[in-house]
């Protein structure tokens, strides 16, 4: 008897994941059709673009969700995209346009390439390979060839290097949001994935004295001095703004202090859709990493808080499709995948609010950007396909045993 994923698909993840799709697409359109219409352009120019990324999104879905799980746990695959994905990264930085002092962008004809987004969900897939390879030698890692794949390079093998080298990548553009993402994902499936504790708390030593000291470094120098060396003068900019963004309201502080504005404007039940006052001109990035300021101040924190519960609702069902997996694989994917978007909307909240300096990070689903939700869309299929994967599994097993009884 064959069983069709076609009828394990759990609308638990799916339904959630299309309402936020839609929500965004009017988001973006707020937040973009009165600037687009004072530069005499289309009011639909970007949600128009948004929407077409949606469609393909949705046509990757469906083609992930038909593939068999065993065909994206292949080693020679995987090592190609990644191989590819270095490509694009160093592309970024020596031929792509700086956007506010950070290059992270290809351009292709009208389409813009950001090869740092789909390093996240990259960098998950790694990640959920290698440590499923060490379920049958919990607390033991060595430096040892784990392939059979013999022209790999030993150390891609190494998932510590691989990180360094990722997360040193993104942080020469600098993206230092994007950076922060992979480390704190990285740190979460590494802590559920059984490697011995001392590596653990190693790494959580070198990621706290890393922090510490760049901070202290920066009180030291002084910002002001900081700023001038070329490659972090943006981020120093993003610092000072989080010491104190009202010191320089014309400058640095613009842009944190006009998303408080936004978020004291919402109030409890906001001002409307579409009747925001900071997106028009106030506020930069308004669409971007500083749009869910503008969602609090049109739906206010009582709207706000309901979108924040149907993006946790939809976190929290992703990693239980993780915790029930029994394939090692299928369990770190979707706690990974489950992590990424948690981490995110972390470190975005926490920019607009001025709990951690801005790091350019965009909200799931909310914020304009179509390689953004591309990814996204991509990981919920993974999701998909091994939450149907797994009943399946589980559906077989029953059945053999109920049979088995009867003979």
């Amino acid at each position: 008897m064959k069983i069709s994923k076609r009828h394990l698909l759990n609308y638990s993840i799916l339904v959630p994941y299309l309402l936020l799709s839609i929500l965004g697409l009017i988001v973006v359109y707020s937040t973009t059709s009165a600037i687009l219409i004072e530069e005499g352009k289309s009011a639909l120019q970007l949600v128009r673009s948004q929407g077409m990324f949606w469609i393909f999104s949705l046509i990757l879905i469906a083609l992930i969700y038909k593939l068999k799980l065993n065909f994206l746990r292949k080693e020679r695959l995987l090592f190609i995209v990644m191989f590819v994905e270095l490509i694009l990264l160093a592309l970024a930085r020596l031929i792509g346009t700086p956007v506010n002092g950070a290059y992270g962008w290809i351009s292709v004809g009208p389409l813009t390439i950001q090869p740092a987004e789909y390093l996240k969900i990259i960098i998950v897939w790694y990640l959920a390979q290698r440590f499923s390879k060490q379920q049958d030698e919990i607390g033991i890692y060595d430096f040892q060839v784990l392939t059979q794949n013999q022209w790999i390079p030993r150390a891609f093998n190494d998932w510590r290097f691989v990180l360094l080298v990722m997360i040193g990548s993104l942080a020469i553009f600098p993206d230092l949001g994007n950076a922060t993402i992979l480390a704190l994902v990285a740190l979460i499936m590494y802590t559920v994935s059984g490697i011995a504790h001392r590596w653990f708390i190693v790494f959580i030593g070198v990621l706290f004295g890393v922090s510490a000291l760049s901070l202290s470094a920066i009180s030291m120098i002084g910002v002001d001095k900081f700023s001038k060396v070329p490659v972090f003068g943006y981020v120093a900019k993003r610092f000072s703004a989080y010491f104190n963004p009202f010191a320089d309201l014309a400058g640095a502080g613009h842009q944190l202090a006009n998303s408080y504005f936004a978020m004291v404007n919402g109030g409890w039940f906001g001002l409307g859709l579409g009747n925001s006052i900071e997106k028009r001109g106030y506020l930069p990035e308004a669409h971007t990493d500083f749009v869910f300021s503008i969602v609090i101040e049109e739906f206010g924190f009582v709207g706000a808080s309901l979108i924040l519960a149907l993006v946790f609702f939809l976190i929290l069902r992703i990693i239980l499709v993780g915790i029930r997996a029994k394939n090692p694989f299928n369990s770190m994917m979707a706690i990974g995948v489950g992590g990424m978007m948690l981490v995110q909307v972390f470190v975005n909240i926490g920019g607009i609010s001025g709990i951690i300096p801005s790091t350019g990070v965009t909200f799931p689903f909310l914020s304009q950007g179509g390689n953004s939700l591309l990814v996204l869309s991509v990981a919920i299929a993974f999701v998909l396909n091994i939450d149907a994967s797994e009943k399946r599994a589980q559906l077989y097993e029953e059945l053999e045993a109920h049979s088995s009884n009867y003979m």
